[in-house]
Parts: structure tokens; sequence; C-alpha cells
């Protein structure tokens, strides 16, 4: 599973550097209706995966998670493979959002290994899993960018559906889920869609862990579609696209080098502990990138958000691992992955509309105070219910 998140992780980072310079390229439109229309790509996707998500988690719960993967892999290379031959703006709109019926690979990977796995080394497991997708995230935009600028942003885009196409393939002849027996009686229960979000919402934390779960993405998702015409600001035309891909893969970088350490951390002392902790830093990392001058500048910021922001991804799996019944946990890893493709969605919607109101470096100050926001509100619901559902949830510890 960890070379299968790997392809998919560099897959889809590989087309993100140039995805608006490549919209540049269809039609002749001013900047900021390029910035809009950058806004509108990224969000249709989410906004289908969004409804759908919960529906293949419950999907996954009945019937395996594994046919879900193999249905994503194939069905996510299909799409990319036709984005290499469109001529308007539109017919891309159409296929990211036909994409995002297909969305949801990794959470459902994290969702498959996270019901596998020990509790007590969930945040290690999930931890060391997400350094496929962060290792393939690293790489991908790098190798997308030399690509793009070698063969064309066309190519690129067929070249990038093989690697969807492996990534399926992986779980198809790769992996065997095996089905985990339920000891009790009240594992063994059937919960209706009713009882699962009865179960999330009369747990305050794990509600205000899916809530930051769209915060982050509407935080990390505002600056991603246009930061390639801000590394464009800083650096010029020249290699764009390379210079695009590595800003977004040190991040990854940073990400790869802690998300492990995250979670054996977390797995010590607490998961809602670290991730308030993780949503201080990132805020406090975001910020000064407003004030880059230079790309590597930028670059270097990027590096230290990724040793952030990245263990918050695993961390918040694993403690709905932690609290939830195994019979339920992929369908309320798929809420949780429904409320992330709701941050998606308003991520690219709000930075397109921050940076075309004001300036690009607007979008970083907006985030940086969202992610603060963020970990004020995770740590005052923890300390009011530490004491009152630590019995009852086992994840939560004392703050």
């Amino acid at each position: 599973m960890w070379f299968a998140n790997f392809f998919i992780g560099g897959s889809m980072t590989m087309v993100i550097p140039f995805l608006s310079l490549y919209i540049e390229t269809l039609g002749d439109y001013p900047d900021k209706l390029v910035q809009q229309w950058s806004g509108w790509v990224f969000a249709i996707t989410f906004f289908i995966a969004f409804l759908v998500a919960p529906i293949w988690g419950r999907f996954g719960d009945k019937h395996g998670r594994k046919k879900f993967l193999v249905i994503a892999g194939f069905g996510l290379g299909v799409c990319v493979f036709f984005m290499g031959f469109v001529t308007t703006v539109f017919q891309l709109f159409l296929l990211r959002m036909l994409m995002g019926f297909f969305s949801g690979f990794i959470s459902m990977s994290q969702a498959l290994i996270s019901t596998q796995t020990p509790k007590r080394i969930a945040g290690k497991v999930l931890g060391t899993l997400q350094t496929g997708n962060v290792t393939g995230s690293l790489l991908g935009p790098l190798f997308g960018g030399i690509l793009a600028d070698s063969l064309g942003y066309a190519t690129t885009f067929q070249i990038t559906s093989v690697t969807l196409f492996m990534a399926a393939f992986f779980v198809l002849f790769g992996i065997k889920e095996v089905k985990v027996e339920q000891k009790t009686s009240e594992q063994r229960k059937s919960y209706s869609t009713r009882e699962v979000l009865q179960h999330i919402f009369f747990n305050p934390v794990l509600v205000m862990v899916m809530v930051i779960s769209m915060f982050v993405q509407i935080a990390n998702f505002s600056i991603q579609p246009i930061l390639s015409l801000f590394v464009h600001e800083l650096h010029g035309s020249e290699s764009i696209a390379f210079f695009s891909g590595l800003a977004f893969s040190a991040t990854g970088l940073g990400n790869l080098l802690m998300a492990r350490n995250w979670g054996k951390l977390a797995d010590k002392v607490g998961y809602e502990k670290i991730l308030i902790l993780l949503l201080f830093l990132s805020a406090l990392f975001y910020l000064p990138e407003a004030y880059a001058s230079n790309i590597w500048q930028l670059v270097g910021l990027r590096f230290l958000l990724g040793i952030a922001i990245g263990g918050i991804i695993p961390l918040r799996t694993a403690y709905i691992r932690q609290v939830t019944p195994l019979a339920i946990q992929g369908e309320v890893l798929g809420y949780n992955t429904s409320v992330r493709f709701l941050g998606n969605i308003i991520g690219p919607l709000i930075g397109g509309w921050i940076s075309g109101l004001y300036s690009i470096s607007a979008v970083f100050y907006f985030t940086s105070a969202l992610l603060l926001i963020s970990g004020i509100a995770l740590w005052i619901t923890v300390y009011r219910n530490t004491n009152s559902s630590s019995h009852r949830y086992p994840a939560h510890s004392k703050v």
C-alpha cells in the first residue's frame, strides 16, 4: 500500500504546479480570470468528492476497501489521460468534475490500514503510510515541472495517467485485505446512518477534529492553485514549472522527514496534544511566506511548513480510529474525508477571491490566521471535555 500511495501522491501532484499555467494555454484570458478559473477547476473535483465520500466509506465497510481503491485508481487514470487532449478550459473543468467521483484513494487506504492495525501503534503506522504519499508528493512536482518544461503540459498529463494505472495494479495484485474479526456484540452490531451521525455529534472533540480537518484543507488549498503564480512573481518566467514544483516539493520534504515521528510521539502523549501543537506551528510557518522576496526564501519556509502541517493528516485519522467502533470506521472516515473535501472546495475559491481582490500575499495572512484559530478552538474543546469524556473516549489525553 505504501507504493500505491507513492504513485498516487506523485501522480496527483505532478500536474498541480502547472495547472493554472495550463489554463493560460487554453485561451486568451486576463490574469484575474485565470486565477478564478484555477480556483473553479481545483474546487469542482473536491465538490464532487465531498458528495460521494460518505457513500464510498459505507461501501468500504460493507464490501471491502480494496475494491474501491482499484476502481479509484483506474478512474483517476482515465480522467487524467484525457486532460492532455482538452482544447478549452470548460473541457478541463468537466474532467476535473468526473475526477472527483474517484477521489479519496489516500483516505480510503488509510482506513484500510487503520482497521488492520493495533490501536496502540496506529499513529506510527499511519505516519509511515503517510510517508508513501508524501514521498510521491515530494518527487511529483519536480518531475512534473521537468516534464512540463521539456515535453509540454499535455504530454505530462498523459504520462501521469500511466502512474495512476500502476497504483491501481499495485492494489489489485499486491494487496490482500484481511477481514478483521469483531469480537464483541457491540463490534458486531450493524449501525444505521443515523447512529453513525449520532456517534460523531455526541463526541465534541471528534466533531472539532473533523471541523479542523476542513479548516486545514481551506488553509492549504487557498494558496495551492495560485502558488505557481506567486513563484512567477518572485522568480520570473524562466523554468517556471520546475521552480513551482520545487516550491511544492519543499513542503513534501518536510512532511516526509517528520510525519512518522509525529505519529510515534502522538501514540505516547496523546493525539490531541500533538494536533494542537502542529496547528500552532503551521500558523507560525505560513505567515512569513507572505514576505518572501525570492524563490529560495519561499522554498525554505515551505519546508518548515511541511514539517508541521504534514503530521496533521495521519494523526486525525489515528484519532478517529481510536474513538470509533470498527464496524463504522470506514463511514466515519468517509464523513471526515467529505468534510476535508469541503475545505478543498472552499480553499481555492477563497484564495482566488482574496488574491484577485487584494494580492497573493494576502492569502498567506488569511491562512495563518485560520490555522491559529483552529489550534485555539481544538485546545478549548479538548480542555472542556477531558474530564467528562476521558472515560468513554480513550484517545483523550490530559491537557
